[in-house]
């Protein structure tokens, strides 16, 4: 068996397991569409952030929501906090790396906004940083996290933690559950509310 195929196999036999554990996360998943589903109909907006991968994946998110995830809709409004080069360089140099995300959630969020926030380590001091913003500005806030949480675990009104010791294996978890999130609320979004 060549190198590249046992990797292969210890990857998605590793994958089946992270994602297998997923499933306890029900509960809190449920809390984090109803908050997502809310911000949404009271016409609020969702500010998005992480580090590196994690950039990506909250990026993505905001995509997702901005364009569309399954069928055609209505845009709804989701920025990606870690998408604008200039605004991050700036607010780095004359505030420090750690107020990159507070300074955006200050500058853009209103109570009733949610702040969804990435961090495979939960040791992340600017997402700690902009959840404690959030919090002062009356926010919701749902955080992803992986290994044991870190600093940043009960900061958010809602946890979503990947145990585990692979950031690979934890990024790809948070996408599903990025995923699953933006199918969940699309559909809900299509239906009336009750009145």
């Amino acid at each position: 068996m060549s190198e590249l195929t046992v990797t292969l196999k210890n990857a998605v036999a590793a994958a089946k397991e992270t994602l297998q554990s997923l499933l306890e996360l029900d509960s809190q998943l449920a809390k984090a569409a109803d908050q997502i589903e809310l911000c949404l109909r009271s016409g609020n907006k969702l500010l998005v952030c992480g580090n590196g991968g994690s950039a990506a994946d909250a990026s993505h998110f905001a995509t997702e929501f901005v364009v569309r995830f399954m069928k055609d809709r209505p845009a709804y409004p989701a920025i990606c906090l870690a998408s604008d080069g200039g605004l991050l360089t700036a607010a780095g140099n004359d505030y420090g790396f750690d107020e990159i995300f507070a300074r955006q959630v200050a500058a853009f969020g209103v109570p009733t906004d949610v702040l969804i926030c990435l961090t495979t380590s939960g040791k992340s001091r600017n997402i700690e940083r902009a959840l404690q913003q959030a919090k002062a500005r009356k926010l919701k806030t749902i955080a992803f996290l992986g290994r044991d949480g870190g600093s940043t675990i009960g900061m958010a009104d809602v946890d979503l933690l990947v145990p585990g010791d692979s950031t690979a294996r934890i990024q790809e978890a948070h996408q599903l559950l990025l995923h699953v999130l933006c199918e969940t609320v699309e559909l809900r979004l299509k239906r009336p509310t009750a009145s």
